[in-house]
């Protein structure tokens, strides 16, 4: 007896449909699943057995072969236990095979038989869509689903009401078409830059940074604002359009770190890690590859707090995915591809103690040491961060002021209007900022007048910019205009910045201090 339900698998974030075959057949008592399962899978007979005696099904004697195709690609996660009863129940007769291949049927099963919450609903309403099947899922995951247009879900509470509905006995309500979500909701402004005192230029640096999607360090002495100044930059980025929306959750989902009763993301995430994260945290992979840190920040902010203390393996890991808005972990048997396109914030201290260059407490620190402190954060990362910022510390008088600092609100409406611009400009372009122009995208739109060339070939030379920085420095000016609703770049534009390359590998040279205080006086005083 040969029964037939399908069911999808996750490969990386994206699904893909999975044949679930059960055979039953005279012989000893048995029970294989084949097809490459891991260990979830491989356990889940013990969870089908149970939930099957449980909800008042004979469990059938013999041997019983369940068979996961395609079989030559690795089957992970608890989402084949309802697949695999329904398999064995309609095997036996006790359900129709006839309209089974109607639906993509995933679910986890708890031992009493009722339809547990699963990771990656979302990838698999999407395949369910492409593939022109319904859906049917644990009730707790019907938001998740209900995102998805054009797909009819059934949700489920048990195996009994399942197996109920396939029978023909009983009805099972198909979800409601949901509207699409408002994802700009009102954020409420918990963290707003208003309540940071001071630290105007740090903040002008930031907005920059939000408006055309720019990397951003912060080096700074310990106290003075860094972290405050990274957790309020979610509340000037611009609202999740529904695609990024569906991509970000989409990597949650996935990850199973969705909350209850949530669909899509609402807000960009923001994503701290500890600096003791292993290279596998931080990027993905692992035994059964996972989404790292920075897949979980794509279309949002990825802070990390003192830089320099992150092994630098682990920081360098972060250069292809920076450069090319993905990640690629490779195994011997399949190569899996994650979104990571992110906004990098990193803080860091200028020297060990963490007061060079401090007015106020003298830096104990030899200059060998300070370089070395310096040289844990590589030369090619440090090119991949558009807008390297000095935070000084803050004097007596602004911290104790009652006038208000520049808000997010604020803030907010001019990173609007700024990607509204550079929405607009890209409109055929499939890239949402500045940040990610590509070089013909620059030539065409990032055209210098002779002043502004030369001021920028003096850079170059004095200040040792690589191909890379010169570029960016492009990207930042083009983002600066756009700020100020100007259509071409002027010579103040690239000015400002050239000012935020201050850790280019000629800075500590005096020819470099030099010529950043002399752009500074001449054009932006």
């Amino acid at each position: 007896m040969l029964a037939k339900v399908t069911s999808g698998a996750l490969r990386g974030v994206d699904a893909y449909l999975v044949e679930v075959e059960v055979d039953l057949s005279p012989g000893l008592t048995a029970f294989n699943t084949v097809g490459l399962p891991e260990a979830a899978v491989k356990e889940s007979r013990e969870r089908v057995r149970a939930a099957l005696k449980n909800s008042g099904y004979k469990f059938p004697g013999g041997r019983v072969t369940i068979n996961l195709a395609p079989a030559d690609v690795r089957k992970e996660g608890t989402g084949f236990d309802l697949p695999a009863a329904l398999g064995i129940l309609a095997a036996q007769g006790i359900i129709p095979q006839e309209g089974l291949e109607k639906y993509l049927i995933f679910g986890e099963l708890s031992l009493d038989g009722r339809l547990k919450p699963t990771r990656g609903v979302l990838s698999m309403a999407l395949a369910s869509r492409q593939a022109r099947m319904a859906l049917v899922i644990p009730r707790e995951n019907a938001p998740e689903a209900g995102v998805v247009q054009d797909i009819e879900v059934f949700p489920a509470e048990s195996l009994t009401q399942l197996v109920e509905f396939l029978a023909g006995r009983e009805q099972l309500t198909p979800l409601s078409p949901q509207p699409l979500q408002a994802l700009d909701h009102d954020l409420g402004l918990d963290l707003d830059f208003q309540e940071v005192k001071g630290q105007e230029p740090v903040k002008r640096a930031l907005l920059l940074a939000a408006a055309g999607g720019h990397n951003v360090l912060m080096i700074g002495a310990p106290g003075a604002g860094k972290t405050m100044l990274a957790q309020r930059l979610p509340s000037i980025l611009p609202p999740l359009n529904f695609e990024e929306a569906l991509e970000t959750s989409k990597i949650y989902s996935v990850v199973g770190l969705l909350q209850p009763g949530q669909g899509l993301l609402a807000q960009r995430p923001f994503r701290s890690p500890h600096h003791t994260i292993s290279d596998a945290g931080l990027i993905g992979g692992g035994n059964i590859p996972r989404p790292g840190e920075v897949s979980l920040a794509h279309n949002g902010v990825l802070f990390l707090d003192e830089l320099p203390e992150f092994k630098r393996s682990t920081l360098e890991v972060l250069r292809q995915p920076l450069e090319d808005g993905v990640v690629t972990i490779s195994r011997a048997a399949t190569s899996i591809t994650y979104p990571a396109q992110f906004m990098l914030v990193g803080s860091m201290n200028p020297c060990f103690c963490g007061f060079h260059g401090d007015a106020r407490r003298g830096c104990t620190c030899t200059p060998q040491q300070i370089k070395n402190y310096r040289s844990r954060i590589s030369g090619p990362l440090l090119d991949r961060i558009d807008i390297q910022i000095t935070v000084a510390a803050v004097p007596f008088r602004d911290l104790s002021g009652e006038a208000p600092g520049t808000g997010s609100r604020a803030m907010r409406a001019q990173v609007l209007a700024a990607r509204d611009r550079q929405e607009q400009r890209f409109a055929r372009a499939r890239i949402f900022a500045n940040a990610r122009m590509t070089p013909r995208l620059l030539k065409e739109f990032c055209p210098l007048g002779p002043e502004a060339r030369g001021l920028l070939e003096t850079a170059v030379e004095r200040l040792g910019l690589s191909a890379r920085a010169y570029s960016r420095v492009l990207k930042i000016a083009r983002t600066i205009a756009d700020l100020e609703g100007e259509t071409e770049l002027a010579l103040s534009h690239v000015a400002e910045a050239i000012q935020y390359r201050t850790l280019d590998r000629q800075f500590s040279s005096d020819r470099g201090v030099m010529f950043l205080h002399e752009v500074k006086q001449k054009y932006l005083i």
